[in-house]
């Protein structure tokens, strides 16, 4: 089933140049803009020679940006997933403006637009269309906001968000689950230290959380099932915009004497995108706190050393 996110234009300006914090690393929004190049990754989306594409722009730290073109529009929303279609490029802070080259064509990013020869394409900040969604009758409420009493852990952020390092109290088996994530922003870091966390159905299974904003899209990125499989699609949204996870889990059968007789399945939806369907799990992800087994366990939050803040959390218990 083909869904698309919800898109908002906006238009930024360009924010004036000021020391980052000693670690260059936010996770609130409004300290982030203290970075200069924190107003101008993002996605923008438009027409380039009558033909629709997207752009994302990834900060990586000094005024340096890596750029992605995506023919037919950004993922989830027009590109094809061929990674072979894409464009990689560069962009450069420079007199004023982020210069933009991707091979044998280029652009300037200049008041929330990028301009490619006579075409322009307009920033958006895309909402998954399950953001917010609130947990129907019968369902588990796992996080609200209101406190942290369903897990043992870091407990919740000044601003009132679960923060990683959690374990669930309950113990569960096969479910439905809603969860919202905002990855920090840290453009200088690399890989599997920008942003780190994971969601660990029943501590077994990770569903990796991760800073992979205009990544390949590989198992260990954000959307991966940890050393298992890559999501069909890299749907991971910019560093500190709210992303949303609903899965569907259903548990590993055993039979009498402890022996497995079906694997654990998982579909994922990333920001309202399928990214795996009915994916069988094997065995255990790496570095999962429980080993496979019969028994039901605890939802995870990694802890991988990075600040990840969560919210709305809540599952329904499948029989």
């Amino acid at each position: 089933m083909k869904t698309t996110l919800l898109l908002a234009v906006s238009l930024i300006g360009l924010l004036p140049i000021a020391a980052e914090e000693p670690a260059g690393l936010y996770i609130d929004p409004a300290k982030a803009a203290a970075d200069a190049d924190f107003a101008h990754q993002g996605e923008y989306a438009g027409m380039v020679g009558g033909k629709k594409v997207g752009l994302q722009l990834v900060a990586e730290g000094e005024g340096k940006f890596k750029a992605v073109l995506y023919p037919g529009g950004l993922p989830g929303a027009g590109w094809d997933g061929r990674r072979d279609g894409r464009v990689k490029g560069t962009g450069l802070w420079e007199g004023g403006a982020v210069k933009i080259s991707l091979g044998s064509q280029s652009g300037v990013l200049r008041n929330g637009k990028v301009t490619m020869g006579s075409d322009t394409l307009e920033r958006v900040a895309r909402v998954s269309p399950t953001m917010g969604a609130k947990a129907p009758e019968g369902a588990v409420v796992l996080f609200d906001g209101t406190n942290a009493d369903a897990w043992n852990g870091s407990g919740m952020s000044e601003d009132k968000l679960l923060k990683e390092g959690q374990d669930s109290k309950r113990k569960f088996g096969s479910y439905h689950l809603h969860l919202e994530f905002m990855l920090a922003y840290k453009p200088k870091a690399r890989g599997q230290d920008r942003g780190n966390s994971g969601f660990y159905n029943q501590s077994r299974f990770e569903v990796q959380v991760l800073d992979s904003f205009g990544l390949e899209g590989e198992n260990n990125e954000c959307g991966g099932i940890y050393s298992i499989k890559a999501p069909d699609l890299n749907m991971c949204l910019p560093p500190l915009a709210w992303q949303t996870y609903d899965i569907d889990f259903t548990a590993a059968k055993f039979d009498g004497s402890g022996k497995k007789t079906a694997n654990a399945k998982v579909t994922v939806k990333h920001n309202g995108v399928v990214i795996h369907d009915q994916v069988e799990l094997p065995q255990a992800t790496t570095a999962a706190p429980l080993a496979d087994g019969p028994e039901p366990g605890p939802l995870h939050l990694q802890n991988h050393g990075n600040p990840v803040r969560y919210r709305n959390i809540w599952l329904v218990e499948k029989p």
